[in-house]
């Protein structure tokens, strides 16, 4: 199965975003290779492009506290555990203390650093990362890879707390939803949304033997989906096929 998921507004396009780079830079900081601390460091500059905007932190808060009433709501239910329902709660109260001590932008720690701030800048300019431009990032690749690893889990740490937030959020958002099996109309799926309730996120299941791509496009009131097959390995043309596939609504 190749799972696709299609976000209803612009603050949950960029929590996959920032997920999206988080669990890039993850894999990055396992490594070994000066190449992939490279990567590692463009992963940190792009989560601080992402994750710049003013009202980034305040969303990411109110999205915590919203869960956690949501949660809160069952206590009492015999049918939900009191234990799992409390450690829920505990993970998203742990966000919530470690996102609100976070000061300033996202990565403001990584711009005290001028050679950091210098590599940032640098890094968009094609080749400008070269050793004659920034002889210290020469030096610091050269150094052990244990020291290296070391370095950047420090500096990655100051934007830690922003990715365990948007991934607690997010587990939760996609928890909520309830798969259903569909199946298109040559080719097409169209759904309305009701009212009166607010989905955030959709989330496809196609199984990748098909070989099909979905094309969505929708809001807060109706989506579609357009199953296309990728023809002589670069065009992509709609197919007519009537297609099953798993289908979640997340609110």
């Amino acid at each position: 199965m190749i799972l696709y998921e299609y976000p209803f507004n612009e603050r949950i396009r960029t929590y996959l975003k920032l997920e999206h780079l988080f669990e890039r830079l993850a894999v990055l900081l396992t490594r070994n290779e000066a190449i992939d601390h490279h990567h590692a460091f463009q992963t940190m500059f792009e989560i601080m492009d992402v994750g710049s905007r003013s009202d980034m932190k305040s969303d990411v808060l109110k999205d915590i506290e919203r869960h956690k009433t949501q949660l809160n709501a069952f206590r009492g239910n015999p049918a939900i555990s009191e234990s799992l329902l409390d450690d829920a709660v505990a993970r998203l109260d742990g966000c919530f203390q470690s996102l609100s001590h976070v000061h300033g932008k996202t990565g403001q720690g990584l711009l005290d650093i001028d050679w950091l701030t210098s590599l940032r800048g640098r890094m968009n300019i094609p080749g400008g990362t070269c050793e004659f431009d920034l002889p210290v990032y020469h030096h610091w690749r050269h150094l052990g890879p244990e020291q290296r690893k070391q370095d950047l889990r420090q500096w990655a740490a100051t934007i830690t707390p922003l990715g365990d937030a948007v991934a607690q959020v997010m587990r939760l958002m996609r928890e909520s939803g309830c798969p259903q099996k569909v199946v298109t109309t040559n080719g097409l799926y169209k759904q309305s949304l009701p009212l009166g309730r607010t989905y955030q996120l959709m989330r496809l299941h196609i199984p990748h033997s098909q070989g099909l791509i979905p094309e969505i496009s929708g809001n807060r009131m109706l989506f579609t989906v357009r199953m296309m097959r990728q023809i002589d390995g670069d065009r992509l043309q709609a197919t007519q096929e009537d297609t099953a596939f798993e289908l979640t609504l997340c609110a």
